[in-house]
């Protein structure tokens, strides 16, 4: 809980409950000493056994970075140690009784489920009868340890809930963490394509339109001109193909491999590789759009995220994506006949890997101001619906 802002009050609470049960315990051989007592020696042996058996077991929770011992066995073993130096200083000195209440913490952090709740209410009566043989039996005898075991059960479920917080805050950090991490490589890689996809687009209209105009004309001159001159020129023509040829190259490195040929080849190889993967069929309908290079990338990742999710977590047995447009829109839809899930649950649960899935794919379509659908239910398969805004520049479908 390095990073929980909570982890100043669990650290106040264990240097107190440190201080209490020391201090406790220094009180408890004070008073032998103070009254005369004919076991104070005894009193101060027991004393210090217990504050040396408590010191030592903190310190190796310490050491390995833990707010508890490292295993259970142990845990155990080490609550057992103190339980039994407990009784017998308190057998020897009655202001040992007051020791149960830190103790009491100790047994509900320590021993699980149940266990803790029936420590406490076994100490809590060994600490009434030790009362009673030293001071008699009253009604304070009783109820003080009574209030005690009360006000210690309060506290530690309180304990727990603020543990349990933390770590859900923790949890909801790294996500967050993971989450922007994940963003912005979307964004780097969003921008990435996009320039190169400009670059790719400025050569083709520039460079590689001027090469292939030159070539043109140095054939119709080729024509025109005495074989003198024509070789000349024949290697000029030469040339300019060699050139056109490499600047081509050019133009197809710069072009995302997926998107080489366009968004609805891509999804379509993505079904074929998937179905030969998987054999699980996946039927494509996808005509060709002329988009941004952005919102390609977008739709191909939505894809790909929906078609995984449907084969490893709704174990399907068929697939379909369908990729339609409007003049204002482009609409992406992946289908499965899996079992499904229930949405609020998966909202819930959303630290869960499909789900975040289903986040990434929502955040995704947010930073191009679009929109996804999700429709679910078990034993009903999953529809994934990613609709997002069409520039009015670009074409429509083919």
């Amino acid at each position: 809980m390095s990073h929980s802002t909570l982890a100043p009050v669990f650290t106040g609470l264990r240097l107190g409950l440190h201080a209490l049960l020391i201090g406790l315990t220094g009180f408890a051989v004070a008073r032998a000493f103070l009254v005369s007592s004919p076991v104070a020696i005894w009193t101060l042996i027991a004393g210090i056994a217990f504050v040396a058996v408590y010191l030592t077991g903190a310190w190796v929770a310490r050491r390995n970075g833990e707010t508890r011992i490292p295993q259970r066995g142990s845990a155990v073993a080490w609550v057992a140690a103190l339980t039994l130096l407990w009784a017998v200083l308190t057998w020897l000195s009655p202001e040992g009784a007051y020791l149960v209440f830190p103790l009491f913490f100790l047994y509900l952090h320590l021993l699980p489920g149940a266990g803790g709740v029936v420590a406490i209410v076994i100490a809590t009566g060994f600490a009434i009868c030790a009362l009673g043989l030293h001071l008699g039996f009253n009604v304070g005898g009783v109820i003080g340890p009574l209030v005690g075991a009360g006000v210690a059960l309060l506290i530690g479920l309180a304990y727990r809930a603020l543990t349990r917080e933390a770590e859900e805050r923790e949890r909801l950090l790294a996500e967050l963490i993971r989450t922007r991490r994940q963003l912005a490589e979307t964004e780097r890689e969003q921008g990435a394509l996009a320039e190169r996809a400009r670059l790719a687009r400025e050569i083709h209209d520039t460079v590689a339109q001027g090469l292939s105009s030159i070539q043109m004309l140095l054939r119709a001159a080729e024509r025109d001109l005495p074989e003198s001159a024509a070789g000349h020129v024949r290697l000029a023509r030469e040339t300019a193909a060699d050139s056109l040829a490499e600047t081509r190259q050019i133009i197809r490195q710069l072009t995302p491999g997926p998107l080489e040929d366009g968004l609805a080849p891509a999804l379509r190889r993505l079904g074929l590789e998937q179905a030969r993967r998987t054999s699980i069929p996946v039927d494509v309908t996808a005509g060709d759009l002329d988009l941004p290079m952005g919102t390609q990338t977008a739709l191909l990742r939505i894809a790909q995220g929906a078609l995984s999710n449907a084969v490893r977590h709704a174990h399907a047995s068929r697939v379909a994506i369908d990729l339609s447009a409007t003049e204002e829109s482009v609409t992406l839809t992946v289908r499965d006949d899996g079992r499904g899930f229930d949405l609020d649950t998966a909202v819930a649960d959303s630290h869960e890997a499909d789900s975040f899935g289903l986040q990434a794919m929502r955040e995704r379509v947010d930073q191009l101001d679009g929109a996804l659908e999700v429709a679910s239910a078990p034993g009903r398969g999953t529809t994934v619906r990613a609709r997002l805004p069409r520039p009015a520049a670009t074409g429509a479908q083919s």
